[in-house]
């Protein structure tokens, strides 16, 4: 059993900032309305918010389990326990070596130190991998291990000053990287060599290494795909080009599109972009407290369906932004979720015409008492590039 023993729990300090005691409080404080014993979460966005701390995903796996009335209890490798001096609450940690035929030990000893047998534990089913399932269930072969994953959205669904401001930050450094390619953007660039360029200033403008989402840089019939990825072909006159992208700081994403025409294009997608435009307006408008997810995608829809081109319309019109690039709340037809002040999220609408050209103008907007406001402020008319 000595083996097994957790390291001293770390002590509490007058530095928490952000306050992750108070984070880990008000996970806790709603388990058990939500059918919960513990939750048991692997690195990535949650993780992070609720402790600070960051890990890989790698083949070493970290798994910390959340319990009432006790510290966080932590499995990790020791090569990553440096990251736990000076924390500014209390955990157990349980440090294991190189051999992994020794984890499962590790992990049984944290699994009984949480108290997990006979519990509903809540996992975050996307981001929980196969590896650490198996070395859950075979620690606690008697415990539940359930979807918490309404649960963590609704604890970060709504972001808090120093969040909205960090988001804020993220959108300014994703605008100033735009602007900066913006001169070289031309006929006979490939979409690669666009991307890369923005991929260069959005790091000098200040983003952190790690992006939100690789830059989507698509012209002409690559337009016409939601997601493409940049390829080698050059932009052509009378090509629409989507610039869709996004930068990070602190954690905190920003992600934005635009729309430009490579000289004058067919009167067609001119109009194309002026109904995106204001279907991008209706959607901001409708963006406020007490509407629902549905009625925002409603109003940005109904604009594109007048025109006759709602069948070109593939997706939903937003999705939330915070530390993931894709985070509740999700802006889609049919949701009764009821927009709350804090709710950060994109006003996206698109349209795109199979083979021939796309467009898609997006926006980052944070619901306030009495409305939103809107992160960004980029031209949304379609840019002619002579």
């Amino acid at each position: 059993m000595a083996d097994f023993a957790p390291t001293p729990p770390v002590s509490q300090t007058s530095v928490d900032k952000p306050s992750y005691t108070s984070r880990q409080a008000r996970l806790l404080a709603g388990l058990a309305g939500a059918g919960l014993d513990a939750i048991a979460l692997n690195p990535g966005p949650s993780l992070n918010y609720l402790t600070g701390l960051t890990f890989h995903l790698m083949e070493r796996p970290v798994v910390a389990f959340f319990i009432p009335n006790a510290p966080p209890v932590l499995v990790l490798p020791e090569l990553e326990t440096a990251k736990l001096k000076n924390l500014p609450y209390p955990v157990q940690p349980f440090p294991y070596g190189e051999d992994p035929g020794t984890w499962l030990g590790f992990f049984q000893h944290a699994a009984l130190a949480a108290g997990l047998e006979n519990k509903a534990v809540g996992v975050e089913p996307t981001r929980l991998r196969f590896l650490e399932l198996r070395l859950l269930e075979s620690a606690a072969s008697e415990a539940r291990f359930v979807s918490a994953e309404e649960s963590l959205a609704a604890l970060r669904m709504c972001k808090d000053p120093d969040e909205i401001a960090a988001m804020r930050k993220a959108v300014d450094i994703a605008q100033r990287a735009l602007h900066a390619i913006r001169p070289i953007i031309r006929p006979d660039i490939t979409e690669r060599h666009l991307a890369s360029e923005l991929t260069l200033e959005l790091l000098r403008a200040g983003s952190d290494n790690e992006f939100p989402f690789t830059p989507i840089v698509s012209g002409g019939p690559n337009s016409a795909n939601p997601h493409a990825s940049p390829s080698d072909r050059p932009l052509r006159a009378g090509d629409l080009l989507v610039i869709d992208w996004g930068a990070s700081y602190h954690g905190y994403i920003s992600d934005l599109t635009r729309t430009f025409a490579i000289s004058p294009v067919e009167d067609e997608f001119a109009h194309l972009a002026r109904v995106v435009e204001e279907a991008n307006a209706a959607g901001r408008a409708a963006a406020r407290p007490k509407n629902t997810a549905d009625q925002v995608d409603a109003a940005a829809r109904s604009v594109i369906t007048q025109a006759g081109y709602g069948e070109f319309f593939t997706h939903r019109t937003g999705h939330g932004i915070g530390m993931e690039g894709h985070e509740a709340p999700y802006i889609r037809a049919g949701s009764d979720l009821i927009l709350q002040p804090g709710m950060t999220f994109t006003i996206e609408p698109g349209i795109y015409l199979p083979g021939r050209n796309g467009v898609r103008i997006e926006d980052n907007v944070v619901i306030t008492q009495d409305g939103a406001e809107v992160l960004s402020d980029l031209p949304r008319e379609l840019q002619v590039i002579v």
